[in-house]
């Protein structure tokens, strides 16, 4: 093979019950199932060609050279795609994101989502959506749900074969909005991916894995009925059961900033004031803000007048990953 070329676009996702833990670091397979939406608009293009005569992997990320750890990380991943495949070449890939990366808007998600896409094509390999959400989270576990559309599921599993995603409703089924009220553009400190391995250190992440099923049982039940006030409760709960592992983790991480407390305040008496939200966030300062579309506008110009606050990037529910012409 030679100069074989794959492109692909793929979404963030927002996680309602949160992925938080491995049970299998390598293969990254996680300790609960989880729970997402995509958020249409948001997007990673990626390209990646095999080519004879590159003695490296290369990776251009917004147009720069990506740093060593960067480009390890992808070229370890390549790895996984080139034994599929029983391929040897090298790959130059090509990243690009309309939305801020590392920090807390899970660009790992859709860039590892685009990646697999792009990469099994180019590689000659046949894929459906099952295999590819299984490829996906090795990259990044959060990957595997970027590649289904609209509502998605990713079942832990406890081997390799049976840790997958898939989508449980399609993007058209609830006009849900995601407001993210963006207040660090930054990219974070510590890295999701060392989170996961010291997860098990807190006290309570036994206790969130454990009620992990549960809190998936209500939240589909509340997304297939369109419930939002069920909905608003759980998703604000185990948001909040994830961050308070971190916080009890050796060693502690705290992504929170001045600026996310006063969201998440300013959004409880907004909630409390009539108006349909529920808060989330992931691993970073940015606070995810989920409402009914005929809150919308209301609800972003709220956010914006908030101290601290950027601006807010406002997000569909989205589609699948998909091929990309290049």
């Amino acid at each position: 093979m030679s100069s074989n070329l794959g492109s692909a676009i793929a979404n963030p996702n927002i996680a309602f019950i949160k992925y938080w833990g491995n049970s299998n670091d390598k293969l990254r397979i996680p300790s609960n199932s989880s729970i997402s939406m995509n958020l249409a608009g948001l997007e990673t293009n990626t390209s990646v060609k095999f080519q004879i005569d590159l003695a490296s992997d290369q990776l251009l990320l917004n147009g720069q050279d990506a740093e060593t750890s960067a480009t390890k990380r992808v070229s370890s991943f390549l790895d996984i795609v080139r034994e599929m495949a029983g391929i040897q070449e090298r790959a130059a890939v090509e990243s690009t994101n309309n939305f801020p990366m590392g920090s807390g808007i899970a660009s790992s998600a859709s860039a590892f989502a685009a990646l697999a896409l792009a990469a099994s094509q180019a590689a000659g390999l046949s894929l459906d959506e099952k295999q590819l959400t299984i490829l996906a989270r090795k990259g990044s576990g959060s990957a595997s749900r970027s590649i289904p559309q609209g509502f998605v599921e990713w079942h832990a599993g406890d081997q390799d074969g049976n840790s997958y995603a898939e989508s449980f409703a399609p993007a058209n089924h609830w006009d849900l909005i995601d407001c993210i009220a963006v207040v660090d553009e930054d990219h974070k400190d510590t890295g999701s991916s060392i989170g996961h391995t010291t997860a098990g250190t807190s006290p309570y992440q036994a206790a969130r894995v454990k009620g992990s099923l549960d809190r998936i049982s209500i939240v589909k039940k509340a997304i297939l009925e369109k419930d939002f006030e069920s909905f608003a409760k759980i998703v604000e709960y185990d948001s909040l059961l994830m961050h308070g592992v971190m916080l009890t983790s050796r060693p502690s991480l705290l992504y929170w900033s001045a600026a996310s407390v006063r969201v998440l305040k300013a959004c409880k008496k907004l909630s409390e004031e009539g108006i349909s939200l529920a808060t989330t966030m992931d691993a970073g300062p940015n606070v995810h803000v989920i409402c009914l579309s005929k809150e919308k506008d209301d609800l972003v110009e709220q956010l914006e007048h908030i101290q601290g606050v950027k601006h807010v990037l406002v997000a569909r529910v989205g589609g699948a990953a998909r091929m990309a012409t290049k």
